[in-house]
């Protein structure tokens, strides 16, 4: 069948009309996808332009931390140097320029360590300068050294202790001086007395009025000052020493039965008596005799001067797995537990007759051969020394 002219079937208007109506709806869901990706944009633009503000803020904040710790570097009066895997300096800062001297950047810090550094007798302290012909004109550093966890790179510090060690070794000088003058005036004192008594009996010697036996009286007592003076100088003289440090095979035994035979006379004419308990068990001790022997006779001696008529003075041994102990008794008056440090000190003493040296003396001997001594109340009353000392290595005669 014919149509007219320009006028379209209906079946191909329908197929039309249903063309539009898919192109409509495929140009709304494109619609709707356009607009949310430009909402995706735009979110993601704001969210960008946050974040390039952040990491904006973020790089001026370090940048003025870098700018800080720079001017920091710059302003420490310690020197910093950096060093490279290969010990080659990349980084200093001007301190260490001025301790050091220039050139250090790219040189190999063993090479400064050979041209400007000089060890001292001090674990990490060096002379730093220029080595001048035989002189050697220096500052005195301290050198620490870290290393980097990030970069692996070694950190030097590098402290002037010039000024330091200056102050340290005045205060030194000024300690040396304080004790010499506090051990000469001590020295002093203990002299005068003796030294004007045997004056004093000298002057009656020339006297013509004596008899015999009152010039032999006063000779008598005239040397016994002086032995008295000779007793305190060589007394003197053996603590400035200080004590002996050889050491040798020693039996406690067989020093226990000598210094009881040494004391008998001592004990005797004062009417003491000295029980020694002997339970070193055949133990010996690597230390030095003379040493050990006289520093329990000073103790057995001041036990014998300050006990009282028909006192007991008591010499004890012991030894344990490490240890062995010697323990002097007496039943005198005791010391203040107040004065138990002091009574080591030289020119101490809380007797008139007493010179101040014998205690410091036995406690220099007891730090001599590694031991220690100490004060206790002996039972009783009266005052106990305890002196303990290493025993000695397997192979000299531990049992």
């Amino acid at each position: 069948m014919k149509t007219e002219a320009g006028v379209m079937p209906p079946a191909d208007h329908e197929e039309l009309r249903h063309a539009f109506a898919v192109f409509s709806q495929a140009s709304s869901q494109l619609s709707v996808v356009y607009r949310e990706l430009q909402q995706q944009v735009t979110r993601l633009t704001e969210e960008l332009a946050l974040a390039n503000g952040e990491l904006q803020r973020e790089l001026a904040a370090k940048e003025a931390l870098s700018q800080q710790l720079g001017q920091l570097l710059t302003a420490l009066p310690g020197g910093v140097v950096v060093l490279e895997h290969q010990n080659r300096i990349s980084r200093v800062n001007p301190a260490a320029i001025r301790l050091l001297g220039e050139p250090l950047l790219g040189m190999l810090w063993q090479q400064i360590v050979r041209e400007r550094l000089q060890p001292t007798s001090v674990t990490g302290e060096w002379l730093v300068g220029r080595k001048m012909q035989s002189a050697f004109c220096a500052r005195r550093i301290y050198i620490e050294s870290s290393v980097s966890e990030m970069t692996g790179e070694s950190i030097l510090l590098l402290h002037d202790m010039t000024e330091a060690y200056a102050l340290r070794e005045q205060n030194r000088r000024n300690q040396r001086l304080a004790a010499m003058g506090e051990m000469a005036a001590g020295l002093a004192h203990q002299l005068r007395t003796p030294l004007s008594t045997a004056l004093l009996y000298a002057g009656h010697l020339s006297g013509d009025a004596l008899n015999h036996e009152e010039r032999k009286n006063f000779a008598v007592k005239t040397i016994e000052r002086l032995h008295h003076l000779e007793h305190l100088i060589r007394n003197m003289l053996q603590f400035v020493k200080g004590g002996p440090v050889s050491a040798g095979h020693v039996a406690l035994s067989a020093l226990l039965r000598n210094l009881q035979q040494v004391m008998a006379p001592q004990v005797q004419q004062r009417n003491l008596r000295l029980v020694v308990q002997d339970n070193s068990r055949g133990v010996s001790l690597n230390v030095d005799h003379e040493a050990l022997s006289n520093a329990v006779m000073n103790l057995l001696d001041n036990a014998v001067q300050v006990s009282p008529a028909d006192g007991v003075i008591t010499l004890v041994c012991e030894v344990t797995a490490d240890k062995a102990r010697l323990m002097v008794s007496d039943e005198g008056p005791g010391i203040d537990p107040d004065l138990h440090e002091q009574v080591f000190e030289p020119f101490f003493t809380t007797r008139t007759e007493g010179t101040g040296l014998g205690l410091a003396i036995v406690h220099n001997l007891i730090r001599s051969m590694h031991g220690e001594i100490r004060i206790d109340p002996a039972p009783g009353g009266g005052t106990c020394f305890t002196i303990t000392l290493p025993r000695v290595m397997e192979g000299y005669g531990r049992n």
